[in-house]
């Protein structure tokens, strides 16, 4: 489903078989409703996804694995639970670029450009019908419990965004609040669903937590960072209530690290694994999707 130059990136390739997996049960859960028209139109928001959110389950369920020494291959509930990751942050995508009025997503016409503002409502509408029925299908109702807390606190975030992005007196705490709740929260059930279906210890689910919260705060700073000059959002905001705007960009590319750094801390409590050093690489920002 997609396409991925692994050649031009050597961490992208070590992660490859990774991503390949993942495609392969999204496409098997999308595959259960070819008789449906919105099948094609489902195809075309899942592809060209950098498929982070669903790879960091799957490297956290297999660290933990191994950090329990539990040699057994990663099972079914995982890659359920890691195409409801992927499908939640699609419906999420389709429903951001109608907010934020974005005409392009991934190089290609937007989802709601391309099918219209109806289609993607209803669309977006079917793929929680998607995700409420893989829920139905993990033997673990903790998935479906976080997979829930973590659309509710979405749209909060984005909420929040709206409300927020007409505030002129933003603060950088109000900024981060949306991101604990609009990115972060995805992130943090990525990581504790793979935590709880890679069988860890209590401990274990909570600093895989922690890694995941963590994570996705540290992830879209640095994703502002790298567009703010070009793209409308929360975080101009900031540079436009601060005269200088360097000063705040230094500010928050500090603030990026520190989450990053917090972030590799609590990986420092598993066993050294080759998918604990690619969620290592993760926290690096160093994988180019």
């Amino acid at each position: 489903m997609s396409k991925r130059n692994q050649g031009a990136d050597p961490v992208l390739a070590l992660v490859g078989d990774y991503l390949s997996k993942i495609d392969d049960s999204l496409m098997s859960e999308l595959g259960r409703y070819s008789w449906s028209e919105f099948y094609g139109p489902l195809i075309y928001a899942c592809e060209g996804g950098k498929r982070i959110r669903p790879l960091i389950l799957l490297l956290t369920a297999e660290s933990i694995k191994i950090s329990n020494r539990d040699n057994s291959n990663l099972t079914d509930d995982i890659f359920l639970a890691a195409s409801a990751i992927e499908l939640l942050h699609t419906e999420s995508v389709i429903h951001d670029d109608i907010i934020d009025q974005e005409n392009l997503r991934r190089g290609r016409p937007s989802f709601h450009v391309k099918y219209g503002y109806n289609s993607s409502i209803l669309t977006a509408d079917f793929v929680l019908g998607i995700i409420l029925n893989i829920g139905s299908k993990v033997n673990d109702p903790a998935v479906s419990s976080e997979l829930s807390n973590a659309a509710i606190k979405m749209s909060e975030g984005e909420m929040m965004e709206i409300r927020m992005g007409k505030n002129p007196d933003i603060s950088i705490r109000d900024y981060i609040q949306v991101l604990e709740n609009k990115t972060a929260s995805l992130f943090e059930a990525s990581s504790k669903i793979g935590a709880i279906l890679g069988g860890g210890t209590k401990d274990e689910i909570h600093s895989m937590t922690a890694f995941g919260h963590l994570l996705g705060i540290a992830y879209q700073i640095h994703d502002d960072l790298v567009d703010w000059n070009n793209e409308d959002r929360l975080f101009n905001a900031l540079i436009r209530k601060n005269n200088t705007s360097s000063e705040i960009v230094t500010e928050m590319e500090d603030l990026y690290l520190d989450y990053s750094n917090r972030a590799k801390d609590e990986l420092g409590k598993l066993q050294k694994s080759l998918p604990k050093s690619y969620l290592e690489r993760l926290s690096n920002m160093s994988v180019v999707f």
